[in-house]
């Protein structure tokens, strides 16, 4: 049972991580794209 309280608690954190993540890249791409498009 314990092991799987640590699967949950580990996959739930993993997910907050990745949508962070996603955000992150998202945020990056937009502002390279916008740069570019300033820029030429």
């Amino acid at each position: 049972m314990k092991n799987a309280d640590n699967d949950i608690s580990f996959w739930t954190k993993y997910k907050k991580f990745a949508s962070t993540e996603i955000l992150m890249y998202l945020i990056m791409i937009i502002g390279i794209t916008l740069g570019i498009i300033f820029l030429s």
